[in-house]
């Protein structure tokens, strides 16, 4: 058979396909986590179907195996509550488990994972830190001179959910789970309503994370997006998000740092946290 001879504007578009799978191939090697009830309004005495995303806000493209889950806990009025692994529950890309509320108040729900490795070419790297909001990192490889050095990372992810139980307020909302990366809320953001400021404390392992790049949005009740947008911490690492619109939203960021003498060149660790507003 006669090989066929393509056109060169379709050799074009092969290629450019080509650049742009490789593209998405290496920005879903670095996936958001997070926790996202059914509902972030609950019943006391209710079951609640926690959803974890692992992937977009929107949707979870791989599943959490068991094994590595550290930590599931729920804390409320009864205090916290340190859940088996074994409600972790795991069937194709989705990962989910229930939770069970008591009494009313503003209840954390927690999820930890234990350590994995990622090895990725430069460009790879590079794309990642730019797109998933490490900034910092970027700018350390460009001044360096390793922007074309390949590089190994050891990553964990630190999820956090808020949801309110009947209609009483409480101040578990603040409550530290000591994940070695975590959003912790100043403010009950059950308290608030659209165009309200929310402060958030960004903390690595236990201490404040100062000037720390941090990203938030959501999506809107009839599913539209809340465009995603960043701020930076201050001094104390404390962070305020502008809740400009209904819906339910995320707030994430990136603690990652250089490690010497190791088998990985880079450590991060990762924190998100989502609530609703209405």
């Amino acid at each position: 058979m006669a090989e066929i001879a393509h056109p060169p504007r379709a050799r074009r578009v092969a290629a450019m396909t080509v650049v742009l799978l490789l593209l998405a191939t290496a920005v879903a090697a670095a996936h958001d986590m997070f926790i996202k009830p059914a509902r972030f309004f609950v019943a006391e005495n209710a079951e609640v179907l926690v959803r974890v995303l692992n992937g977009t806000f929107s949707k979870s493209e791989n599943s959490i195996a068991r094994v590595r889950v550290r930590d599931i806990s729920v804390v409320g009025p009864a205090g916290r509550q340190q859940l088996d692994t074994t409600v972790w529950g795991v069937e194709g890309d989705t990962t989910t488990f229930r939770v069970r509320t008591g009494t009313q108040g503003t209840y954390v729900i927690g999820a930890s994972t234990r350590p994995n490795v990622i090895a990725l070419e430069a460009k790879d790297f590079n794309l990642y830190l730019r797109e998933d909001g490490i900034p910092d990192v970027l700018e350390a490889r460009r001044k360096s001179g390793e922007l074309d050095r390949a590089a190994r990372e050891r990553y964990a992810k630190h999820v956090k959910a808020l949801i309110q139980v009947g209609g009483e307020r409480s101040d578990h909302f603040a409550t530290e789970l000591g994940y070695p990366a975590e959003l912790v809320p100043l403010t009950n953001p059950y308290a608030l309503t659209s165009g309200g400021t929310l402060q958030v404390r960004t903390l690595v392992d236990g201490q404040v994370a100062a000037n720390q790049y941090v990203l938030y949005g959501g999506r809107t009740p009839n599913g539209g997006m809340i465009a995603q947008r960043s701020v930076r911490s201050d001094s104390n690492g404390v962070a305020r998000i502008a809740l400009r619109r209904r819906g339910a939203w995320y707030i994430k960021f990136i603690s990652m740092a250089p490690v010497q003498g190791d088998t990985v060149d880079y450590e991060s660790k990762w924190a998100t946290l989502t609530f609703e507003v209405r």
